[in-house]
């Protein structure tokens, strides 16, 4: 990819379309809005309390990430969103209970104003939950149109010059890569004809990428990874990035994992097990959606330590992973890791870790740095697959063919030396060998 020749301004408003407007979005809009007015700070958020380190250590070159990249400011940005449920952005944060009262009523009448357009939604596809705020249409062709719709209609009523989509609704249940996935006209003739194989969360993609909006996925559905759609972000430039926001277990999977295969520490197993009470932990009570959970969350450690490359240290590691819905804890989970490793001579060691986290609180920044840095490649000409995000996902999307890099530490790298090589600096190695010339 050329590196962009110039990165058109950020004028204007930024419109920001959550297809789900449950405890993940509402903590967002939440959020930003009382950082807006100063009654918070945007804690765990790299674009808005991130530094960059330019040039050599002795330069002593690190600004903001957001005044070294032309980033849209907060100030600049509106909210949008479907839900299956009509309750506006306060009553739904108010439900979540992720926030304390004290803050949510800080922002109330902003986040009264947010109310949610009606959802393509097909219980079929999420079995735990249901509601009355749903479109109807003879077939997914038709839902996809009324979605095209409701974009155009929302970029026109709220004057905003951009917009961006985040995913952040429930997990699907498990679909497979299938024959109607693979060109754009027969993904078309699919949801004329209510293929199964197309599932909700695909119909917002292909509105939002027709629509010439980049979009995110937040969930481990399959939604953008697929060729029609993949082509379709091409064609349209459009940047798109997925899947699984990287919040809890897995956020820690990714920061100790890499820790053992520097060492060359040996891994016999490790166990997983997670409670939680939201929405989301309700959804993945059912089988199918669950198993769409698993395979991401599964496929972390096989990535980052190779096995096929050390098998002494790998080959023979187990890895289980469970969740459970237990509605006491609500939104703060619980992910609980027994890890057993070994070291010289073989001889064996275990570590515990027990994560007391805060799900949405952990995923609002994410959302927050996707929609920023999603603008941003588009005005900078980037379109596809924005592996250089693959730090905010559980699977993250790379170009066919190609495995993709899980090690969180190699992700932020990769993310700042975008940015970097975006802006025309040099990419930083951590050779060093400079200094000692």
């Amino acid at each position: 990819m050329e590196k962009p020749a110039k990165i058109s301004p950020p004028k204007g408003k930024l419109g920001i379309l959550t297809p789900g407007m449950g405890a993940v979005s509402t903590t967002f809009m939440a959020g930003v809005e009382l950082v807006r007015k100063g009654k918070a700070q945007p804690v765990g958020s790299v674009t808005q309390l991130g530094t960059i380190r330019l040039g050599k250590r002795t330069d002593g070159r690190s600004p903001l990430v957001k005044k070294f990249v032309p980033l849209a400011e907060l100030k600049d940005l509106t909210f949008g969103g479907w839900d299956i449920f009509r309750d506006n952005a306060y009553q739904s944060a108010a439900n979540a209970g992720v926030l304390n009262p004290q803050d949510l009523a800080k922002v109330k009448t902003f986040l009264s104003g947010i109310k949610p357009m009606t959802a393509a939604f097909d219980h079929e596809y999420v079995k735990m939950i249901d509601g009355p705020n749903i479109k109807k249409g003879k077939n997914k062709y038709e839902l996809a149109l009324k979605i095209k719709e409701d974009i155009a209609n929302y970029r026109k009523t709220s004057r905003v010059s951009r917009l961006v989509m985040c995913w952040c609704g429930s997990t699907e249940v498990f679909v497979k890569p299938e024959e109607v996935h693979s060109t754009p006209a027969k993904f078309i003739e699919a949801m004329k004809s209510n293929h199964p194989a197309i599932a909700p969360s695909m119909l917002y993609a292909w509105a939002a990428i027709t629509s010439g909006v980049p979009f995110a996925n937040g969930a481990p559905n399959l939604t953008v990874d697929i060729p029609a759609i993949q082509e379709l972000a091409q064609e349209h430039s459009v940047p798109i990035c997925g899947k699984d926001f990287k919040t809890g277990q897995t956020l820690m999977k990714t920061i100790l994992a890499p820790g053992f295969k520097a060492r060359m520490l040996g891994l016999d197993g490790w166990f997983s097990t997670n409670i939680l009470g939201n929405r989301d932990g309700e959804v993945l009570e059912d089988p199918g959606s669950f198993k769409t959970k698993e395979e991401s969350k599964l496929s972390v450690l096989e990535y980052i330590l190779q096995p096929q490359l050390y098998p002494m240290l790998y080959g023979k590691m187990h890895h289980k992973v469970r969740i459970n819905y237990y509605p006491p804890r609500g939104d703060n989970k619980e992910g609980w890791d027994n890890i057993d490793i070994f070291g010289w001579l073989g001889y064996p060691m275990q570590i515990k870790v027990d994560f007391l986290c805060r799900d949405s609180i952990l995923a609002a920044p994410i959302v927050l740095d996707l929609v920023l840095f999603l603008d941003l490649a588009q005005r900078a000409g980037m379109h596809g697959i924005q592996e250089w995000l693959s730090f905010y996902f559980k699977s993250p999307m790379t170009a066919p063919g190609l495995y993709p890099e899980h090690d969180l530490f190699i992700q932020s790298m990769k993310l700042k030396n975008t940015l970097r090589w975006m802006m025309g600096e040099d990419l930083i190695t951590h050779l060093g060998q400079e200094y000692y010339d």
